[in-house]
């Protein structure tokens, strides 16, 4: 089945967090940007998809709407791995990693999405994963600038909805401790956004060695230095990290530079649903964890729900800790009582509802089609 236009839109969604609306990219951070992705087959089948994503939309709709969607025109909708290698080689002069590499994910999540309708199978059995209603979460808390109040009550209120595992978004000890106050039975996580150079990440680790975090992660800048990673494990944290890694070869050097226990690959990111395959599969063939990488609101979140479910043993989701006005993937992007449902209908199954849709649409959608 031929492609016949490829679609792109923006919602913004408004959002509560439990705290001031932290600055991003020069601006308040007050709504959940989407950038959807519209596949649209010969035959009329709509697949969705999500193409990464917050500050960085205006450069992967640019890039998606002036060279990777006139690339994928006519082009077999069936054939995901051809045309996501064609794709990639295509714009590889462009980078290997960033807008484009993010364009091609959100055209290859829609493909999928597509494919398992055409077949009327859930992605989750087209991976040849087992059927499960639920999969666990963990709550992803927002960064509270070590406000040690609002990081113990968030904790406390996360634990209190159910979850038994919460990430911090702090750069303290203190931030933990607070956090372990506030829920002595769950696991803590601290992601700092690789804000420390090697020595000072060091330091930090051998702080934080007896303090039972359940990972540290992103500790080093930049991120891409393995073996600057690979020092921290002396202290007995377990490392994770892997949503700014490049594909297959990306996380290959981290595993051989015995750099990370728990390996994160974001789907909205490193080319796709099959690029996530690789990487799984390869890690789990070298002992390493994996715990995708997911804070979306849309397909992206969805085809990792699916992901998870057929390719983790121990399937673990990431769910922001924010309460959205309204979604257009209503329920599948919320979870309850620390779980999240695993949707059962063909493809993605959860395809938007288009009157909430159309209207948080930011802008007028871009649509590029065959002539």
């Amino acid at each position: 089945m031929r492609i016949t236009s490829v679609e792109t839109s923006v919602v913004a969604l408004p959002f509560t967090m439990g705290g001031p609306h932290p600055p991003f990219a020069g601006r308040p951070w007050d709504k959940l940007e989407i950038l959807l992705v519209r596949v649209e087959t010969e035959d009329g089948l709509i697949g969705w998809g999500e193409a990464f994503g917050h500050a960085a939309i205006p450069a992967t709709k640019a890039a998606l709407d002036s060279i990777v969607a006139p690339l994928v025109l006519g082009r077999d909708a069936r054939a995901i791995e051809t045309l996501t290698r064609e794709l990639m080689h295509a714009t590889h002069l462009l980078g290997r990693n960033g807008p484009h590499l993010y364009a091609i994910s959100g055209i290859e999540i829609a493909l999928w999405d597509l494919l398992g309708k055409r077949a009327r199978m859930p992605v989750w059995a087209l991976l040849g994963g087992r059927e499960r209603a639920s999969l666990p979460a963990y709550a992803s808390l927002l960064s509270y600038g070590n406000d040690l109040a609002l990081v113990a009550r968030n904790t406390a209120e996360a634990r209190k909805a159910g979850y038994r595992h919460i990430k911090l978004h702090e750069v303290t000890r203190e931030a933990v401790l607070a956090a372990r106050r506030a829920a002595p039975d769950a696991a803590i996580m601290l992601d700092v956004n690789c804000a420390w150079t090697p020595p000072m990440a060091r330091d930090m680790a051998a702080a934080l060695a007896g303090d039972g975090l359940y990972w540290l992660e992103e500790p080093v800048w930049p991120p891409e230095d393995s073996v600057g990673l690979a020092s921290l494990r002396r202290h007995g944290i377990r490392l994770s990290a892997g949503e700014n890694t490049a594909g297959l070869f990306g996380f290959k050097a981290l595993v051989e530079a015995g750099a990370i226990d728990i390996a994160q690959p974001s789907v909205t990111k490193v080319g796709g649903i099959g690029e996530m395959l690789r990487v799984i599969r390869y890690c789990q063939a070298q002992g390493v964890e994996v715990v995708p990488h997911c804070p979306y609101f849309g397909p992206g979140f969805v085809a990792t729900l699916h992901i998870a479910a057929a390719l983790c043993e121990r399937p673990l989701v990431e769910v922001l800790w924010l309460e959205m006005e309204a979604n257009p993937f209503d329920p599948w992007v919320r979870a309850r009582d620390g779980q999240v449902s695993v949707p059962q209908g063909p493809g993605l199954g959860c395809d938007p509802d288009l009157a909430i849709l159309a209207r948080y649409l930011s802008s007028p959608p871009t649509r590029t089609e065959a002539r």
